[in-house]
């Protein structure tokens, strides 16, 4: 693999990574599927300025899948 494939993996999520995703996900894993970072993704989330779904349950985030393929044009 070349060096900016091994970074660019890092960064986000492959198109099959995406797809095999549950219904809702971690916050962390929304956030590495948009490639935004930790606590970019926590401030905006926490001020109801994420860029898809996010349901607040108890103290932890969960992104809606559904929302977050629609939003990044792979929705089934």
């Amino acid at each position: 693999m070349r060096d900016n494939e091994t970074a660019e993996q890092a960064k986000g999520m492959t198109r099959a990574e995406l797809l095999a995703l549950p219904a809702a996900v971690d916050l962390d894993t929304g956030n590495r599927a948009l490639g935004l970072g930790r606590s970019k993704g926590y401030e905006l989330a926490k001020r109801g300025q994420y860029p898809c779904k996010v349901l607040r349950l108890g103290k932890a985030y969960r992104v809606v899948t559904s929302d977050l393929l629609n939003l990044l044009g792979l929705a089934a």
